[in-house]
């Protein structure tokens, strides 16, 4: 279906995500995949989802000047947020165990943006999805980043992985949101986006 209402344009995905890739595949787009290097700085002002809207915006800045007019570019920005601060992907192994012992046993919150963009339009919206765990011993920790090695993840795990099945008591929102993208609403947003 909507594949069908897109067929005339040039859909743009700035992302090197695989998860992100699967679901624009699983939504059965025809889409390109268009990455550049963004330095992702914000000001400690930002809270929460305007820490997202502002990376998304900016991942979507790099490419003014550059789209064609029948493209549609989507980048998107997704942190955990917890006890009031943001925790995107590790810097290393340490920095993860720690991530994850902060998460032990509390409830975060997984925030992604997404940002739309053509030549005329622009439009930003997020997702917020409430996660639980249950308490994780060091021991299991350290098995995850062991055999798993979420480096690249914020919040240092991936739902769909081990962690998720075992450690994992509640989920309050967007599953697809936690992995990486809220697809119902990105599904939604494009069908409305162009007329």
């Amino acid at each position: 279906m909507l594949r069908e209402k897109l067929k005339q344009y040039n859909i743009i995905l700035a992302s090197g995500s695989p998860r992100r890739q699967q679901f624009f595949k699983d939504l059965d787009l025809d889409f390109e995949i268009r990455l550049k290097e963004v330095e992702e700085i914000y000001s400690e002002d930002l809270k929460a989802e305007e820490i997202t809207n502002y990376l998304a915006e900016l991942k979507a800045n790099v490419f003014v000047g550059e789209l064609s007019d029948n493209d549609i570019l989507v980048t998107s920005d997704t942190i955990v947020w917890h006890e009031n601060k943001a925790l995107g992907k590790p810097k290393n192994y340490e920095d993860a165990f720690k991530m994850l012992q902060s998460l032990s046993g509390k409830t975060h919150e997984v925030i992604t943006s997404v940002c739309i963009r053509t030549n005329t339009k622009t439009d930003t919206f997020y997702e917020v999805t409430k996660v639980t765990f249950n308490p994780l011993t060091e021991e299991a920790i350290t098995y995850y980043l062991d055999n798993y090695k979420p480096f690249d993840k914020a919040g240092s795990y991936g739902i769909q992985e081990w962690i998720g099945l075992v450690a994992i008591a509640r989920i309050d929102g967007s599953y697809a949101n936690v992995v990486g993208l809220p697809v119902d609403k990105v599904y939604q947003h494009l069908l409305t986006f162009v007329k």
